[in-house]
């Protein structure tokens, strides 16, 4: 079955040769040649700014670039969110494009009373692909993922997003030709099976 899925390229450089960019070209052949619809944001390219205020957050408006960015999440029922681990979590730009994009009105409803927010994204699995200098086992067990688990819970899940799925890619900056190679065909197989 076809699915519509929307690819989000989160390193903040958008120059050809980050590896961050070829995974998420891997998941797309992938993805289209499995006859699935696919469509890509580059946070890189979008120049957001970031939010200043818990006002702007509530009542701001979003920037072009984050009005069809949300478009294109409303379309899609999986997402791929594909970045390096910086200091320990996603890079500060990939932040200030979720703060935007995940506003209220879009992707939960403020609570009414004293209940839980509505999440409006329901409906909706992701994938999360992370690259980092480290071992990923390291990252998992010592750190114990935090970063990757505060993006699932305290993000993802909490706009209704679920499943979501990680593949954690360790050691990339010294990671052989022959590694990079088969980490961009696993990642290949993943957009087949839009996993």
């Amino acid at each position: 079955m076809a699915r519509r899925i929307v690819i989000i390229d989160g390193h903040p450089d958008a120059t050809a040769k980050r590896y961050i960019h070829a995974l998420a070209k891997a998941y797309e052949k992938g993805a289209v040649e499995a006859g699935h619809e696919v469509r890509m944001i580059r946070v890189a390219t979008l120049g957001i700014p970031g939010i200043r205020s818990n006002e702007d957050f509530r009542d701001g408006k979003p920037p072009a670039a984050v009005d069809a960015a949300q478009q294109h999440v409303a379309w899609a029922d999986h997402l791929v969110i594909i970045y390096p681990l910086w200091l320990g979590s996603m890079p500060g730009m990939l932040k200030s494009f979720f703060e935007q994009l995940l506003r209220p009105g879009f992707a939960f409803a403020p609570a009414t009373d004293r209940g839980m927010p509505r999440k409006l994204l329901k409906g909706r699995s992701a994938r999360i692909i992370v690259t980092m200098g480290m071992p990923a086992l390291f990252y998992r067990w010592y750190f114990r993922a935090h970063s990757l688990k505060s993006l699932e819970r305290n993000i993802l899940a909490f706009c209704g997003i679920q499943p979501v799925r990680a593949s954690l890619v360790g050691m990339v900056e010294g990671m052989s030709q022959l590694k990079r190679e088969q980490w961009l065909a696993k990642v290949e197989r993943l957009g087949r099976l839009a996993k």
